[in-house]
């Protein structure tokens, strides 16, 4: 079996977050090196891109987050082996990644620049693609984005929505999922219900 490394900041959510679960789930072995946000300048000098997350498998170092995602959802059973079904799964996938670029987009910002730029996105982005994801959970049978089962397509949107809804980005309301798509609140509930998440969060967000 290769030998995986996981590298992220040591923080409870983020880009890394889907992938932690999706091995946390499948019950691969891997190092979760986690390290101090002032750590980053530093540690970032060793990646291929200066970002994280970055994974090792064995000696070669991989980077962007939604192909480690997918590589390790796939040793973990966790994506879809059907072509269309992968392909549901991917633009689920993609259209989250657009909202952490929007987001990340206002980092940085500061006073009125960050409460204008949040604002906007509270006002059309993230509405429309809140609305979206809650279409394709109801077009799929309303239980999972894809494949009618448990797939990295779900993890990342439980990782992103938990964020939306966390209180902790300023200018974004907390109840903004379940005020725009009420049934993805829900969705969000049932996800952290299934005894294996729920066991990774009780373990304080570790296997």
């Amino acid at each position: 079996m290769n030998k995986l490394k996981l590298t992220y900041f040591d923080f409870s959510g983020g880009r890394a977050e889907p992938a932690r679960l999706a091995m946390h789930l499948g019950g691969i072995p891997f190092e979760d090196y986690r390290f101090a946000p002032g750590a980053f300048a530093e540690v970032r000098k060793g990646t291929p891109l200066n970002q994280v997350p970055t994974l090792h498998v064995n000696d070669v170092q991989i980077t962007q987050s939604d192909a480690i995602t997918r590589y390790v959802g796939k040793l973990a059973g966790l994506y879809p082996e059907d072509d269309f079904q992968a392909l549901l799964c991917d633009e689920v996938m993609g259209a989250l990644e657009d909202i952490n670029i929007k987001i990340g987009a206002t980092f940085g910002l500061t006073g009125d620049d960050l409460k204008s730029a949040r604002e906007a996105l509270v006002a059309d982005a993230l509405p429309r693609y809140l609305r979206w994801l809650q279409t394709q959970l109801d077009c799929h049978g309303g239980e999972f984005l894809a494949d009618h089962r448990l797939t990295i397509a779900d993890l990342k949107t439980f990782v992103t929505l938990r964020w939306l809804g966390s209180g902790k980005l300023d200018h974004i309301p907390g109840d903004l999922v379940e005020t725009v798509a009420p049934k993805l609140k829900e969705y969000v509930n049932r996800v952290a219900s299934l005894p294996a998440i729920a066991q990774f969060y009780a373990n304080g967000g570790s296997s």
